[in-house]
């Protein structure tokens, strides 16, 4: 992603409350073609509703948002979307490409027949995230990471411009996080999609992101990973003492459990770990 690249999504003082509740204000955010953007915080603190903004399912209590240059609408081919990772049943019999095939042809049971063409997308996407090995084999007898490679499979299929991602990676060993991570990566800088991925663990990610979106008690920060994951940062972003330690190669960012924001108990915060990444530049925060 280059600062030369065209924004795909455009937020201008964007707010979302419910009630007497904000979840964030007077939001500012263009992302790029081809940009790699995290949004972190805790439960409560928006990052679902930034989804469901996006994806055209909630509107905006104020402000605008766009995507590429028109305004959000439910339902756009422009937008992929990977859902929070769910395991299908040890018995569902529908197979890997079949699931892929729902993304081709909008069909939402996707079993009738199709041509030729159908057929070649389905391959070309099944070898896009490394999937054709098992592409007859029933999506139940899949491991939870070859699952969730055909949920990016079937995201795809419309050469979306805008990839979101709904916590992807959670149920997913380390092994599976880091190969899910590179491959949604590897869309970005090949077909230079804008991915918006919300997680709650940045570490498998870290070497991927442009930046951060952190959303906390109404509030939010906004800055590469180096200027947002800093004791000094996300002290003034909780309005609490927080701190960013370097353990054993690895920061851990360390909340007060007992510290109430905006209604809503920290303690996610605690034990989040973030792979070390530009120490030089991170110093002792």
């Amino acid at each position: 992603m280059t600062q030369a690249a065209p924004s795909v999504i455009t937020l201008k003082r964007a707010t979302l409350a419910y009630g007497a509740r904000t979840l964030w204000q007077d939001l500012n955010l263009d992302v790029r073609a081809g940009e790699f953007l995290a949004v972190l915080g805790a439960n409560g603190s928006g990052k679902t509703s930034f989804l469901k903004i996006l994806l055209g399912m909630s509107t905006l209590s104020s402000g605008q948002i766009m995507l590429d240059g028109v305004p959000v609408k439910r339902g756009s081919r422009a937008i992929g979307y990977v859902p929070q990772q769910k395991h299908f049943a040890p018995d569902t019999a529908m197979r890997a490409r079949d699931l892929v095939g729902l993304g081709v042809d909008g069909d939402k049971w996707g079993f009738r027949l199709h041509g030729r063409a159908y057929r070649q997308r389905v391959d070309e996407l099944l070898e896009m995230v490394g999937a054709s090995s098992y592409g007859k084999i029933p999506v139940g007898m899949l491991s939870g990471g070859e699952q969730q490679r055909l949920r990016i499979a079937q995201a795809l299929a419309s050469n979306p411009k805008v990839l979101l991602c709904d916590e992807p990676l959670l149920s997913l060993d380390m092994h599976h996080q880091k190969a899910v991570s590179a491959l949604v990566a590897q869309q970005a800088q090949a077909n230079g999609t804008a991915v918006v991925f919300v997680t709650h663990e940045i570490n498998p990610i870290l070497e991927h992101v442009d930046r951060v979106l952190y959303l906390a008690g109404g509030r939010f920060t906004l800055g590469t990973p180096e200027e947002v994951m800093r004791t000094e940062v996300l002290s003034a972003l909780y309005g609490t003492h927080v701190q960013v330690l370097n353990v054993e190669g690895r920061l851990v960012v360390v909340g007060r459990p007992d510290t109430v924001i905006d209604g809503h108990l920290s303690e996610e915060l605690l034990g989040e770990t973030v792979h070390q990444h530009g120490a030089h530049e991170l110093g002792n925060s």
